[in-house]
C-alpha cells in the first residue's frame, strides 16, 4: 500500500495514495495503524483524498483503527473524503462515529 506519513508534533497524518481501499490493501493499513499505536502515537489523521472507492474491508480497517485509538485514549480522524467514499460512510452511518474534515489542515487544527 502506498502511504505517505507526516508528523507534526504529536499528530501523525497518513495520506493514502491509492484509489481503492479494499480487501487487497486494507490489512496493510490495519498493521500500519497498530504499529503507530504501539509506538505511542495516538493522534492520527487519515487523509483519504486520493481514495475513490472503499469497501467493507476498508471500512473495517478504519473502524479497527478507531477502536485501537480509543482504547489508548487517542483519536483517529478522517479527512478529504470524495463523494463516493463519503456516501459509503453515510450509508453505514459511520459518519456519526468518525470526526470527518474537508482537508488535513482543518483536521490538524482540530487537535
Amino acid at each position: 500500500m502506498n502511504v505517505a506519513m507526516e508528523e507534526q508534533g504529536e499528530v501523525v497524518t497518513l495520506k493514502i495514495e491509492e484509489e481503492r481501499l479494499d480487501a487487497h490493501n486494507s490489512n496493510e493499513l490495519k498493521v500500519q495503524l497498530l504499529t503507530l499505536f504501539e509506538e505511542g502515537k495516538v493522534k492520527i489523521i487519515i487523509d483519504l483524498a486520493h481514495v475513490r472507492f472503499i469497501d467493507s474491508s476498508g471500512l473495517g480497517a478504519l473502524v479497527s483503527g478507531f477502536k485501537n485509538a480509543s482504547s489508548r485514549e487517542g483519536v483517529l480522524k478522517l479527512c478529504g473524503l470524495q463523494t463516493q467514499v463519503k456516501s459509503m460512510f453515510e450509508l453505514t452511518r459511520l459518519h456519526r462515529v468518525f470526526e470527518i474534515f474537508p482537508n488535513s489542515s482543518d483536521a490538524q487544527a482540530s487537535y
